[in-house]
């Protein structure tokens, strides 16, 4: 496994041209990497969600959105292009995938994507290091899972921000 490198980003969310190593605590005030989530919405307004592997070393065997961190030299849209592929073999273009809101964290800035998708989940090919199971369910499903702590919390700024662009997203998009 090759080990991945992250590009510094200052508190603008601007590259500074240097690099780190993924998994070093090496951060200090002020700086921050680049995180892309994809949320993939149907016609009918479910949300296709999938579990981690249980090996993995962040949030293992957890419901989790999809994405990663981008890697050194992708912006945002490449990155999250990149993570829906290889997560659950979704390809999108600038057409289908956009971008929602972004959120600055403790040390990252977070892209929240969305895509309109409408296929069944049993037909996707999952990235087996990373992807366990995906499955459709109802917004309303998704919050059940988030209040009973079976889908991870990203926090309620970040998931007001994810169910008013489902509802918002689904009124004005076609299926890919």
């Amino acid at each position: 496994m090759t080990k991945e490198i992250w590009d510094i980003l200052d508190e603008n969310g601007n590259f500074t041209g240097r690099t780190a190593l993924r998994g070093r605590k090496f951060f200090k005030r002020g700086e921050y990497h680049l995180v892309v989530h994809i949320w993939i919405v149907s016609p009918d307004g479910k949300v296709l969600i999938q579990r981690r592997t249980d090996n993995r070393k962040s949030m293992p065997g957890e419901w989790a959105a999809t994405g990663g961190a981008a890697v050194s030299g992708e912006d945002s849209f490449t990155a999250a292009k990149r993570e829906l592929f290889e997560e659950l073999s979704i390809a999108s273009d600038e057409d289908s995938l956009k971008l929602a809101f972004t959120l600055k964290r403790r040390n990252s800035f977070l892209d929240a994507w969305f895509i309109s998708f409408g296929a069944p989940a049993e037909l996707l090919t999952l990235q087996k290091e990373e992807v366990a199971e995906a499955k459709w369910v109802t917004a309303e499903q998704l919050k059940d899972m988030i209040s009973k702590g079976k889908y991870h919390n990203y926090g309620k700024e970040y998931f007001d921000r994810v169910f008013e662009n489902i509802k918002n997203y689904t009124k004005s998009t076609t299926v890919v």
